[in-house]
């Protein structure tokens, strides 16, 4: 066996009067007038592919194990399929068996499942059409990321897990310590809390799971100019939203003389290229999505990739929906932050395509933002589209030393956590932008899944941290 075997994908460009070998996982098998038929599958592809094994080709009691969720190797002839939707389909000789799967207890029937339910059995949900097509989507979306950057010069930079500071200066931030250690007694594993004093932890300090590697990549942007962070972060909201994850992954890119004009045409551009390199390789995936998930899937992608994104002032924003007449459910006023219910009014029904809101009020964002004359606004971007409103939140970042200390100052943030922070507007401070996408929030949008839970291998939320 080689790892660089062909893929049931590559049978299926494959042209009839090969000898071939399938490796996968049966998903159904079928008896019919003494012939099988067996759906293979290897996650390579969405389709599914066909093995027809003619009667006395393989002994009774061997073909008896080719059951539902087993993994097999078929050996055989490549020849023309007189099914629909398939050009060809494999005539088997041989077969070998390398694991068999209990009919009676694999959980992954041919009926369908509900998404709750496969939550439940994440180590095998991904052999499913629903999950085997969002991971090829997320594997996707995750090539085109690095392929954006790559190709604009950007350095990857690999941010700590492990930090002192909270970057967002919000709290909600899960502790690493070894203060406190587990006993095994009887009735399982009990905690114990070995000490109090945070000298005698094992950083000297309190130290926590970063909610954002944007501090820490902003240093290698003011030395190697254009750099980007994509890894874990962190954050311990009880909540049980279908938009919130406690675990999840954050594309952070950070750039060195730029304001945050070009920041809003970096992310234009990288929404753009994203959703088109997924629309270019995943055809078959996202028609499921379309069909199955949400119908207006394709539809809004493809409008995301081709429209030209208005910007707008949040002060705009607050104007458009005071005098729209609407409803909604949560009141606007100046002052207060967009909900998706606006965002997606904006985007969807008085503006039509995707916006960048821009110059939100100071008190609603977080302290690195770069301040505005008016001393109310900062220089701050949301990226809005339509179907679930904002996708990527953003700003210029404040370089100057003094505004930046009066920010901290003013709310009550440990200045000594931020002191390498504060150097960097020290010793060669620079203008400089970037912003922060939830990689799962991304896949929602390109997938049109409801529950972030269903597009993330296996998901860490309150009271959830199973396999």
């Amino acid at each position: 066996m080689n790892y660089r075997r062909q893929y049931l994908k590559d049978l299926f460009q494959m042209t009839p009067g090969q000898t071939v070998e399938a490796y996968g996982w049966v998903k159904t098998r079928r008896d019919s007038k003494g012939v099988s038929f067996v759906q293979l599958s290897d996650g390579s592809c969405f389709n599914d592919f066909q093995i027809v094994i003619e009667a006395g080709t393989i002994p009774e009691e061997t073909l008896k194990q080719i059951t539902t969720g087993s993994c097999v190797m078929f050996g055989g002839d490549l020849v023309e399929s007189p099914g629909q939707g398939q050009s060809v389909e494999l005539k088997a000789t041989n077969v070998t068996i390398y694991g068999q799967a209990d009919p009676t207890t694999y959980p992954l029937q041919k009926k369908g499942a509900s998404l709750e339910f496969l939550r439940e059995i994440a180590h095998l949900r991904v052999r499913g059409n629903t999950f085997g097509a969002v991971m090829r989507v997320r594997n996707q979306a995750a090539q085109a990321v690095h392929n954006f950057f790559d190709s604009r010069g950007f350095n990857w930079i690999h941010t700590p897990i492990i930090t002192a500071s909270d970057a967002e200066g919000a709290g909600a931030m899960f502790a690493v310590s070894t203060l406190l250690e587990a006993e095994h007694g009887p009735e399982g594993p009990q905690f114990r809390l070995k000490d109090t004093d945070p000298a005698n932890d094992f950083f000297g300090k309190p130290a926590f799971l970063t909610v954002s590697g944007q501090l820490n990549v902003e240093t290698h942007a003011l030395g190697l100019t254009n750099c980007y962070t994509f890894g874990p972060t962190f954050r311990a909201e009880n909540s049980h939203s279908v938009r919130h994850l406690s675990e999840f992954w954050m594309i952070e890119p950070e750039m060195a003389f730029c304001d945050i004009h070009g920041d809003m045409d970096c992310a234009e551009e990288f929404v753009k290229e994203i959703i088109q390199h997924v629309l270019d390789t995943c055809g078959d995936d996202l028609n499921f999505f379309n069909q199955r998930i949400e119908p207006t899937l394709l539809e809004t992608l493809n409008h995301v990739a081709e429209s030209p994104f208005e910007r707008i002032t949040y002060t705009d924003a607050i104007n458009m929906l005071v005098s729209s007449g609407e409803n909604f459910e949560f009141p606007v006023e100046w002052g207060s932050d967009l909900q998706s219910e606006h965002e997606r009014w904006i985007t969807e029904k008085k503006i039509g395509r995707p916006t960048i809101v821009t110059d939100y009020p100071k008190d609603i964002k977080a302290f690195y933002m770069y301040r505005n004359d008016d001393n109310k606004t900062v220089r701050a971007m949301d990226v809005l589209v339509p179907r679930i409103g904002e996708l990527i939140g953003g700003s210029q970042r404040e370089d100057r030393l003094d505004v930046l200390e009066a920010r901290i100052d003013e709310l009550g943030l440990p200045k000594e956590a931020y002191w390498w922070y504060l150097d960097l507007r020290k010793f060669g401070s620079a203008p400089h932008a970037g912003f922060g996408l939830g990689f799962e929030r991304l896949i929602m949008y390109l997938t049109g899944m409801k529950n972030i839970r269903d597009v993330i291998p296996f998901h860490r939320a309150p009271g959830s941290a199973d396999f």
